[in-house]
Order: structure tokens, then C-alpha cells, then sequence
């Protein structure tokens, strides 16, 4: 659902302030067992997925020969000897041919990898300072060991079989909790039980993620667009992905004139269409760009944007013009996140 009792603004506000409870369950959710799972993670991803310590996730990107973004996925190196992979509902029947097509090939030549799609639920307990409060209420595990990016297989309320990572898409503190499907229910109801936590649905996910600056697959980033064009540059480990040469050259050359992504501030109304997002559609043809997402921040009270523009023009402070609605508005590129991020590390 896109909301649920409270409206939008109420259930953002409400993220930001004290803690929702999300439903993500749509994700893919998948393990990677067997001794060559690295080297056959790192032959489809651009992250270094050897470094990553037992416990430790990153974000990273699955691409495709010419370079551009096939999806971006979490990828956990878990301390029970597999790798748990989260990838985007949208693409999840593409990201998991692609899989399973790499990890057939691997096994024809003697390799030891296999897959294992997992039918657990997915919540997300997302919020700055409630979650931490409310959720180790559930916990025999110290959260407070448990850093931005980090993962722990534990009991939840009761509940076994749950891996709970520190991790979410709101910019807040928070955690993705997966949980086994037949439990699910059972555990959101002890979590809503909580009066801080309310039910959030999917608009305001994406307002949240927004203001923290955080992209949207199939908006944001797709398969035309490259990591040096969105800025995720720095999700590049040691070029192991299958379009080494293509992203080597994009590193070198910086990015081209096709743009650069840049957060845009904008002045105009607050209008919102039946999606949840008003109607960007591109900037002033003077100066070539497109708008990718858009809407109005319940936390800053106006307009904000992510979109590309020509490097030229994507210098922080720099004034642009935008069309919405068919009317040109002023717009200025904005550093992004929009909001400072709440995530936890720790000491």
C-alpha cells in the first residue's frame, strides 16, 4: 500500500521523529553458498565483496557488458558461510537469471556454487531514536555492537531464524529484519504493539529515501546509466565485474558529457499526482537535462529533486530552470542527502 491509516505527511514525519515499520517482503531475497561463492559474486558486481569482514554488507552494483546498471543489491558476508543477497523487486526475475545462469556456467567448469532463494518476509523498522529502543526490547544480542552495514543472525521477539541488518532506505537508524514467512505477521504485531511504531507505506518510503538522497532503481539509475553518471563511483572495488573495461575507462575519463547526478532544490508548488510524485518531466531545454524523481519534502517544506544535468552545470549552488506542468520554475543543484543521514556506527 502506498499509506495506510495516517497519510503521508503524518507517516514521514512520524519515521523521521520516532519509528515505522515498513513491509518489504517484494525484495528478492537470496543465499549464495559453496567455496567459490566470492569469486562468483565479484564475477557479476563491481563491490570487493573478499573484504567484507563475517557480518559485513555493502551496496553494490550488478552490471551489465556496455557498464550501465543492471540493479543495485546489498550483498552481506554472512558469518554462517553464505552470502545473503537483497535485490530490487522490479528486477528480480532478471537479477535472478542472471544468477543462476553465471552460477551454471561456473559449475561446468568444477566450481562450487549454488543458490538458494530464500521465502523469508522482509520488515524494515526504520527510525532515529525509537528503533533502537523499541527493538532491543526483542534482542538477547547487544544492538548497540551492531554498525551501519552489519548483519546478525538472531531471535527476534521470539522468533527464530531472523537476520537482522542495520541497514534501510529511509536515511534514518534503522534495520531490515528477515524473518520466516509463516512468523511474519506474528512478529509485526508485537512490533506494532509498541505506540511509537506505526504501519508505513510506500509513499513514504520514497519521500524518505529522497530527502536522503538515495536513488531509485528504474528512476534514478537503469541500464543506460553508468556508476561514474550516478556518482557511485564509490561502490567500485577492484574492477571485478564483467564490465571492467567499461568502467575502468568511465573512471579514468570522469564522467561524460551525458551528466553527472545532482540534487535539485526546487520553488515551485507542492502538487502531487495519484504516484506520489509531481510530474517533473525535464529541465529548460537551454541547458539539456532530466529530472528523475521528484516531490515536496515534508521536512524542508519545499520541492526537492534528483535528476542529471551536463558536468558543466552540476557545480553545487549553480540556478537552473525546470518545466513541470508545462511552466518553468527555478531550481538550484543542491548537495545531497537533503536531510542529514541518522546512520548508526559503532564506537
Amino acid at each position: 500500500p502506498l499509506h495506510y491509516g495516517q497519510g503521508h505527511l503524518q507517516s514521514h514525519l512520524h519515521t523521521r521523529r520516532h519509528c515505522s515499520l515498513f513491509d518489504v517482503s517484494h525484495m528478492l531475497q537470496t543465499l549464495v553458498y559453496g567455496r567459490d561463492r566470492i569469486r562468483f559474486m565479484e564475477s557479476l558486481v563491481v563491490g570487493d565483496i573478499a573484504e567484507l569482514k563475517p557480518g559485513q554488507g555493502t551496496l553494490t552494483l550488478l552490471t551489465n557488458e556496455k557498464g550501465g546498471i543492471t540493479d543495485d543489491l546489498i550483498v552481506t558476508n554472512t558469518s554462517e558461510n553464505h552470502l545473503y543477497v537483497v535485490s530490487n523487486a522490479a528486477c528480480a526475475d532478471k537479477d535472478l537469471a542472471i544468477l543462476r545462469d553465471r552460477a551454471a556456467q561456473l559449475q561446468a567448469t568444477g566450481s562450487d556454487v549454488h543458490l538458494e532463494v530464500s521465502d523469508n518476509a522482509l520488515l524494515a523498522l526504520q527510525g532515529s531514536p525509537s528503533m533502537a529502543r523499541v527493538l532491543q526490547a526483542g534482542l538477547s544480542d547487544d544492538l548497540a555492537k551492531l554498525s551501519f552495514m552489519n548483519s546478525v543472525a538472531t531471535t527476534v521477539f521470539g522468533v527464530p531464524g531472523c537476520r537482522v541488518t542495520r541497514c534501510g532506505y529511509t536515511g534514518e537508524d534503522g534495520v531490515e529484519i528477515s524473518v520466516p514467512a509463516g512468523r511474519a505477521v506474528e512478529l509485526a504485531e508485537q512490533l506494532l504493539g509498541v505506540p511509537d511504531v506505526w504501519l508505513a507505506g510506500l509513499a513514504a518510503r520514497d519521500s524518505l529515501r529522497l530527502e536522503a538522497g538515495l536513488c531509485l532503481y528504474g528512476n534514478d539509475i537503469d541500464e543506460t546509466v553508468t556508476p561514474a553518471e550516478a556518482g557511485l563511483m564509490w561502490t567500485l572495488g577492484r574492477f571485478t565485474s564483467a564490465s571492467t573495461s567499461s568502467l575502468g575507462q568511465a573512471e579514468q575519463q570522469g564522467v561524460p558529457s551525458g551528466g553527472v547526478g545532482a540534487g535539485m532544490t526546487l520553488s515551485c508548488g507542492h502538487g502531487m499526482d495519484g504516484a506520489g510524485q509531481p510530474p517533473l518531466t525535464s529541465l529548460y531545454p537551454h541547458i539539456p537535462g532530466t529530472v528523475t524523481s521528484g516531490c515536496p519534502s515534508p521536512c524542508l517544506g519545499k520541492n526537492i529533486a534528483m535528476g542529471y544535468v551536463e558536468a558543466a552545470h552540476s557545480r553545487a549552488g549553480t540556478e537552473l530552470t525546470v518545466e513541470v506542468r508545462k511552466k518553468q520554475h527555478p531550481a538550484v543543484i543542491t548537495k545531497m542527502p537533503f536531510v542529514p543521514t541518522q546512520y548508526y556506527m559503532a564506537k
